[in-house]
């Protein structure tokens, strides 16, 4: 029942960072809107993988958390106006 609450508590966030996702007034934003949205889908992952017991789940959030973060730099390097 824990897993079901703190689903639900994600699915929510995750709500609001579509919001400011599609909201957002400048490209920064978004970008940080989109962060937080592969952070919450991480966190849902491991919720899953705790749920279900399941040590593939965590192991697919590491590596997806991982290529968030360095699309996250890439993006950010981007904006910045920095060699690719």
């Amino acid at each position: 029942m824990i897993f079901f609450y703190a689903a639900l508590l994600v699915g929510v966030a995750a709500l609001l960072a579509v919001a400011r996702l599609i909201l957002g007034p400048s490209v920064p934003d978004r970008v940080v809107a989109l962060d937080t949205l592969n952070t919450l889908v991480v966190a849902a992952m491991v919720l899953l993988g705790a749920a279900y017991s399941r040590t593939i789940y965590i192991d697919i959030a590491i590596v997806y958390a991982l290529l968030s973060y360095i699309g996250t730099l890439v993006i950010a390097r981007y904006l910045q106006g920095g060699l690719m």
